[in-house]
């Protein structure tokens, strides 16, 4: 019986402390694809924790796994453009660690990795996850050592801020922690 109140509770405070309004559920294009049938989606999309759109790829992009942490800084670059640092873990003394910039390319961003000429793709973010494809061009093969990839890579989001961006630490080639994103 407690966890029942615990959980009305919750569910009350998560509704009552969102100050801005409900989305309209006769007009479904003014929600942004906020499912409306579910009160904790648009608690937490009404109170930023979880965006519906994603206008930009500032920000961190970041998870941990059995083998290390695959982590992606963005910052802005300019009108429409920004720069990216990504690092790819594959377990003990094998790790990849990428540079390049990013624009829109329809729904996704089109990534240009530096020091591989043509070496390009298009990524998008679903669900709060950006996706990159199962498949990089040959170009890219080059990026990272010992035949390890960044193909079908998935990175979730951690934040849509800048400055975080800017603080995350990765380890460089050399193994030294650096803040690839700041100025």
């Amino acid at each position: 019986m407690p966890d029942i109140r615990l959980a009305l509770l919750f569910g009350a405070l998560l509704v009552t402390a969102c100050d801005r309004s409900a989305p309209d559920a006769n007009n479904p294009d003014a929600n942004n694809g906020i499912d409306t049938d579910n009160p904790l989606e648009v608690a937490a999309r009404a109170r930023g924790v979880v965006r519906p759109d994603t206008a930009t790829p500032t920000g961190v992009f970041e998870r941990a796994h059995d083998l290390g942490r695959d982590a992606m800084c963005v910052v802005s670059d300019g009108a429409g453009q920004w720069r990216f640092t990504v690092t790819a873990s594959y377990g003990p003394g094998l790790s990849c660690i990428a540079k390049g910039t990013m624009a829109r390319d329809g729904d996704g961003w089109r990534m240009r990795f530096a020091g591989a000429d043509g070496c390009e793709a298009v990524v998008r973010e679903e669900d709060d996850e950006l996706r990159l494809p199962g498949r990089l061009p040959s170009q890219c093969d080059n990026l990272c050592p010992a035949h390890a990839s960044l193909s079908g890579l998935f990175l979730p989001r951690a934040s849509w801020d800048q400055a975080d961006a800017k603080r995350l630490q990765m380890r460089d080639k050399r193994g030294n922690i650096v803040l690839p994103c700041s100025d």
